[in-house]
């Protein structure tokens, strides 16, 4: 079983950053592939990016891509977000997930509780 706990959400002016991180539990985080996805109110859950295990291989949305740097530190257990240049429409719920290297949220095995970000204009 892998717990996942999200940190760094909040709000922030509309070019501003923020840095979202990921614990995971286990004691073997290393060898699962990690991704960030988001959900805005009345929307469904979208795919933001992912790393493999190693962090050798990364994928972002195409809405995201030259913002935001997913990375991870296997030494930590933690998976990392950093956003940059927020926009409004980055305002979401963004939830870590772990067991899949894929933009597909339901190849992934667990889910974090999520955590809020809001951008303001």
């Amino acid at each position: 079983q892998v717990q996942l706990v999200e940190s760094g959400g909040g709000l922030v002016q509309a070019g501003g950053s923020l840095r979202l991180s990921c614990a995971a539990s286990t004691r073997t985080p290393s060898i699962y592939p990690m991704g960030w996805f988001r959900q805005a109110p009345g929307k469904e859950r979208e795919f933001v990016a992912t790393i493999n295990w190693s962090g050798s291989n990364i994928q972002y949305a195409d809405s995201v891509k030259g913002r935001f740097t997913i990375s991870r530190d296997n030494a930590k257990n933690t998976v990392y977000l950093q956003m940059n240049a927020l926009k409004p429409e980055d305002t979401a719920v963004y939830y870590c997930a772990a067991g899949s290297y894929s933009t597909r949220r339901e190849l992934y095995d667990y889910w974090g509780q999520g955590t809020q970000v809001t951008v303001s204009s």
